[in-house]
């Protein structure tokens, strides 16, 4: 499979949705992994951290996402990107679509799969670990106002 990232355009956001270990992992179950150039820069990565990991740096977000089997993101698609996809593309992402209907209505016309990281849950019904990790010290912090109560 082809996993591609583009580089993140919403406005604020520095993370990106392939790191460099992930992509290394990826490149070793069989897959190639196409990271835009430039996406790991705001989260501290350079292209080269991603090509010593075997992944191919990939000039546009469009030559991404047209080469792409699946899409992963962080942040919910912005309206050009989901001009780009299309139907059998997969795209892995944090969705929100409850506030946003052009959003749901885009993703439904693309004929894509798309996947909310909100709503992966593990066998156990546990959240999935990239939501795992944001809710811990909410729940922490929960427990320790509650306390001061």
């Amino acid at each position: 499979m082809k996993i591609g990232c583009p580089t993140e355009i919403k406005p604020q956001e520095f993370r990106v949705g392939v790191t460099p270990n992930a992509a290394q992992e990826a490149v070793a179950h069989g897959h190639a992994v196409l990271i835009q150039s430039g996406a790991g820069v705001g989260a501290g990565f350079s292209d080269d951290d991603y090509t010593a990991c075997g992944a191919t740096i990939i000039g546009t977000a469009e030559e991404v996402f047209a080469a792409a089997d699946m899409i992963v993101k962080v942040k919910e698609p912005q309206s050009g990107e989901r001009k780009m996809l299309r139907e059998g593309q997969l795209l892995f992402t944090y969705l929100h679509l409850a506030p946003d209907p052009d959003q749901t209505r885009d993703l439904m016309t693309s004929g894509c799969t798309a996947i909310a990281y909100e709503t992966v849950t593990d066998r156990n019904g546990g959240l999935l670990g990239v939501l795992r990790r944001r809710s811990e010290p909410i729940r922490y912090k929960r427990l320790m106002v509650a306390a001061a109560f």
